[in-house]
């Protein structure tokens, strides 16, 4: 037989005894704090109207779509999105270190291009004097068996010619000095003596070392004398 807690209580005051093992009394669970949300929440939907529970549905679809024309649509539309930016931005770095290697390689070769042509420079301007110091050899042989200075000093002046000739074809043009102005630009005194008249006064009387000009561009001054 079970009995009550207002039973046992009213036994009591009337003195009868109750055994407690007969109770059968269990205090009810203990809910969480979830399930009681979603039992308020259910509460809640069961007591809104129909129609504005259509109202909120279409209010959260406007919601949604709105949210797509801006960019932030559903989490995996932005899983997409950040996988393609991803894979775009892979792409672009391995452009960018192929780039920097390809210009690292062009330097690389450039430098020894250009560490060559240094090298080779010289090389058509020697070709072409080559002849020149064929005849000088020629000459000095001739000047230790011949007796007669006047061929020898021909012989020299004509290879002189040869060399002045072959290196005007490749741009190099002597400065005139004696009997013109004294430039700065083309010319270095090495000092200044009397003029030996008043027209030479201020301008090159003796020139010491000539000058010389590669393509327009000065190669050496003069070093000259000057009249004052």
């Amino acid at each position: 037989m079970h009995f009550t807690q207002a039973e046992i209580m009213e036994n009591k005051e009337k003195g009868l005894h109750t055994d407690e093992n007969d109770l059968n009394i269990q205090p009810p669970a203990a809910k969480s704090a979830e399930e009681t949300i979603n039992e308020i929440e259910n509460e809640s939907a069961e007591n809104v109207p129909d129609d504005q529970k259509r109202s909120y549905e279409e209010l959260e679809e406007k919601a949604e779509g709105l949210l797509e024309k801006i960019g932030f649509g559903k989490k995996e539309k932005h899983k997409k999105e950040a996988q393609e930016l991803k894979e775009k931005l892979e792409e672009m770095n391995d452009r960018h270190l192929r780039l920097v290697a390809e210009f690292d390689n062009y330097k690389k070769r450039n430098a020894k291009e250009r560490l060559e042509w240094m090298k080779n420079a010289g090389q058509d301007i020697i070709q072409s004097i080559l002849p020149t110091l064929d005849d000088f050899n020629r000459a000095i042989k001739q000047m230790e068996a011949s007796k007669d200075i006047s061929s020898v000093k021909d012989g020299v002046l004509l290879i002189h010619s040869k060399l002045k000739s072959t290196l005007e074809a490749r741009g190099l043009k002597q400065i005139e000095s004696i009997g013109h102005e004294f430039n700065t630009e083309l010319h270095e005194a090495i000092t200044e003596i009397p003029a030996p008249n008043e027209e030479m006064r201020g301008k090159v009387v003796d020139e010491v070392e000539c000058g010389y000009s590669l393509n327009d561009k000065m190669l050496r001054y003069a070093k000259v004398v000057v009249g004052k």
